[in-house]
């Protein structure tokens, strides 16, 4: 890759979950839900399949899903404390955030989330970890009713942002996403820690001094 093409990159592309967070409902929180709630996990995992991409597309609210999920029947326990122990499995990923954030002041880039994301689930995420103190646009699965690996949400995002696909750096957990956006043009870092996407972003000129 060249200078003039590196010099060209004005945009990052970014997941949440995996990338920036931990996943908002994945596999491992429900499995804890379950065993905590004295839920059928067979049960709750095949309610789940059933539902979640109609959540995660904003056609179910969280009172809906869980509905379906979880309050199918008579519990025990009451839908507010379901609720605040899902939320609490979201945490954190410090140095990608930092990193984020410094590429960003650096270079000036614009950060776009392309993300699916259940709207309140996203919502407590995005204000819980502060991310639009340094995201310009969220291009959340809830709000735009597209859902990856659907390769119009990643279209959405180029036109959102104003950018080429060349412009632009996608950061991604999940290698089928990144398959599909480097089907578009779309440079992308399939991401598995922050020691290598920082390594990676650096080949795209996009460097920061490590702290010792």
């Amino acid at each position: 890759m060249t200078a003039m093409t590196r010099s060209k990159i004005t945009c990052l592309f970014v997941d949440i979950g995996g990338v920036l967070l931990s996943d908002g409902w994945g596999h491992g929180s429900r499995a804890l839900a379950a065993k905590t709630f004295g839920l059928d996990r067979q049960e709750m995992e095949l309610r789940h399949s059933q539902n979640f991409n109609t959540y995660e597309l904003g056609k179910l609210t969280l009172e809906e899903y869980l509905k379906r999920v979880v309050f199918y029947e008579g519990r025990r326990f009451s839908f507010n404390s379901f609720k605040k122990f899902m939320f609490s499995q979201s945490t954190p990923h410090p140095l990608m955030i930092g990193l984020i954030r410094e590429l960003k002041a650096k270079y000036g880039l614009k950060i776009v989330v392309v993300s699916n994301e259940a709207r309140e689930l996203n919502a407590y995420r995005i204000r819980t970890f502060k991310l639009d103190a340094f995201v310009d646009s969220f291009i959340s699965s809830c709000y735009v009713g597209l859902r990856k690996p659907d390769e119009d949400i990643f279209k959405l995002a180029l036109d959102t942002a104003q950018v080429s696909p060349q412009q632009t750096v996608y950061i991604e957990n999940t290698c089928l996403f990144v398959q599909v956006a480097e089907s578009l043009g779309i440079p992308s870092i399939f991401h598995t820690d922050h020691k290598t996407t920082r390594a990676r972003l650096a080949s795209f000129g996009l460097k920061i001094t490590e702290r010792i």
